[in-house]
């Protein structure tokens, strides 16, 4: 292993670690409930992961690196991404959990769902400026849903560098779950 493959890894794991904390943070406080992250994994990958088993909300992400813009996304199961939702909708606890098991999502729910996408673009922009990472801004480009086991389509030349994470996410007293972030390495 080189010394700019150990620096790679380290800048990728603090960028990831840095902004899935603040994420965790912004979400916090905007649903009024604890939303725990823990990053279980961080490596580069040659192309997009899908979500397993379950239907997935693709928060897309758009990353601005000097003139380029470069395209990322945090995957989240449908359920999970609907309790935040409904959180940040002020929905008390046993509305969220009627609203769990949705399969199609109604105008305020899509609404509030984008709404999410928009703090969590914040969020890691704020990560990356606190991180001192560079020309780096970052958006967010909308969210959409990804059928299980099928990879989320944001632009992403296949065989480019790809820092993938998995995170081990718990919102408020929900199980804990699996959470994808795919983001081009800003380094």
């Amino acid at each position: 292993m080189t010394a700019a493959t150990t620096t790679h890894q380290d800048l990728d794991k603090r960028l990831v670690e840095g902004a899935l904390a603040r994420v965790a943070q912004d979400l916090s406080m905007i649903t009024d409930r604890e939303i725990e992250i823990t990053t279980t994994s961080v490596e580069r990958a040659d192309k997009r992961v899908e979500g397993r088993g379950k239907v997935h909300i693709s928060f897309k992400l758009g990353l601005q690196v000097g003139e380029r813009i470069v395209h990322g996304a945090l995957v989240v199961p449908l359920p999970e991404a609907i309790s935040i939702a409904g959180y940040l909708m002020m929905t008390p606890d046993e509305g969220v959990k009627a609203r769990r098991g949705a399969t199609t999502l109604d105008g305020p729910t899509k609404d509030a769902m984008m709404e999410v996408g928009n703090f969590i673009g914040g969020a890691f922009d704020a990560a990356v400026r606190d991180l001192g990472v560079g020309q780096v801004k970052v958006r967010s480009e909308g969210c959409q849903g990804v059928r299980a086991n099928t990879r989320p389509a944001f632009r992403h030349e296949e065989g480019e560098p790809l820092v993938v994470a998995r995170a081990q996410w718990r919102i408020h007293n929900w199980p804990p779950f699996e959470a994808l972030l795919m983001l081009p390495p800003v380094a």
